[in-house]
């Protein structure tokens, strides 16, 4: 990546939960942290293309929201430009918040919901235009809705515009949706499950539409979904990476390719066991590649790894220490996984195989990451 990325993640953590009010403190009701996100790092460079993918409370709406403003942060950093966004916000940076927040969007899964019912169209698209950029008036910002409609294939454009969200089909109204993040010409659009509300039909032409807006634009997208295959296709064909989270954590990033072909990690060789049409693609198996299918609690992560309770590789030097998040080699430097067998490690090598019999501990504030 760049020296100096369009944005750069800096050891972010976000937790939720804990005895944050004084009542709380005062009754001594210990609620659990929720380690959403944990110690993440992650570059994202101009017109660059990052799919972040995994399972249904790892993280990754968390991670995405915090980069783009939307969700404070515990502790770390996220700087757009060389900016803290989290001080332009009190004035303490040269870049005003106002010029982050237009240059961070977001399209959000439920299009529908993100609509309002009681508006056209254009009434729905056009505040943000008057809030942002001012310079335009009402003919301009018509017009502009109009020439962004028909580049998303919503034409005849003033008939769209004219419509209420109700007389849109879902594929119509995500459309919608992308044109009002893509009417602010940001700098990078988190696209959290765009297309997973859509028919099977229809998500094709959606991420085409996407790959299509972001080559026009030359906008940084990080795409967050839940299934591998999709990520494969909107990296794939952008030339981006996959970056794969566990529990808070990113455990894998590289180029789609090498994720695909050449995965290090075992939880990103579980994630394409499941998932058809790329299961066959490296040595297939019957069953499943780990050793137990249910995730663990995360208010209480395990130690370690976090992948060990479930990985078929663990030994037990995993339940003590942390890998960190390193390179591969291979055909490009991007390729990073956070595996100590992927890395051969001397240390997890002379230690004994996990039994699943094991006494696993959970994370404390002692656990320690791996030299």
């Amino acid at each position: 990546m760049s020296a100096d990325p369009l944005l750069r993640v800096d050891d972010l953590s976000v937790h939720f939960g804990g005895n944050e009010g004084i009542l709380d403190r005062f009754l001594g009701d210990d609620k659990g942290v929720v380690r959403a996100v944990d110690n993440v790092s992650l570059d994202i460079g101009e017109n660059d293309v990052v799919a972040l993918v995994g399972e249904s409370g790892c993280g990754k709406t968390t991670l995405g929201k915090a980069m783009i403003g939307l969700q404070r942060p515990t502790s770390g950093t996220v700087r757009f430009r060389g900016q803290d966004i989290w001080k332009s916000d009190l004035e303490a940076g040269d870049i005003p918040y106002k010029e982050i927040r237009k240059s961070l969007q977001m399209v959000h899964q439920d299009a529908g919901n993100s609509l309002d019912p009681n508006r056209t169209i254009f009434k729905n698209l056009n505040p943000a235009l008057k809030k942002w950029r001012p310079e335009l008036n009402l003919v301009e910002r018509r017009e502009l809705v109009h020439q962004m409609l028909d580049t998303v294939g919503l034409t005849p454009a003033d008939d769209y515009a004219s419509r209420y969200p109700h007389q849109l089909s879902g594929g119509e109204a995500q459309r919608t949706v992308i044109v009002r993040s893509m009417l602010l010409e940001p700098d990078l659009i988190l696209a959290d499950e765009a297309v997973s509300a859509l028919d099977v039909s229809l998500r094709v032409n959606l991420m085409d539409l996407l790959l299509e807006l972001q080559e026009m634009f030359s906008t940084s997208f990080v795409f967050i979904s839940h299934n591998m295959a999709n990520a494969r296709y909107l990296a794939g064909r952008a030339d981006g990476r996959i970056a794969v989270m566990y529990l808070g954590r990113i455990v894998e990033i590289g180029p789609a390719d090498e994720i695909i072909k050449n995965p290090q990690h075992p939880y990103t060789k579980s994630l394409l066991w499941a998932t058809s049409g790329l299961s066959e693609i490296n040595d297939p198996i019957e069953t499943p590649p780990v050793r137990k299918i249910d995730i663990p609690d995360p208010e209480n992560p395990p130690s370690g790894c976090r992948f060990h309770t479930r990985c078929p590789e663990a030994r037990e030097y995993c339940t003590s220490n942390t890998p960190d998040l390193s390179g591969m080699g291979g055909p490009s430097d991007r390729h990073e996984a956070a595996c100590f067998d992927a890395h051969d490690r001397v240390d997890y090598r002379n230690s004994e195989p996990l039994t699943d019999d094991l006494d696993i501990d959970v994370a404390d504030d002692a656990e320690q990451p791996a030299d």
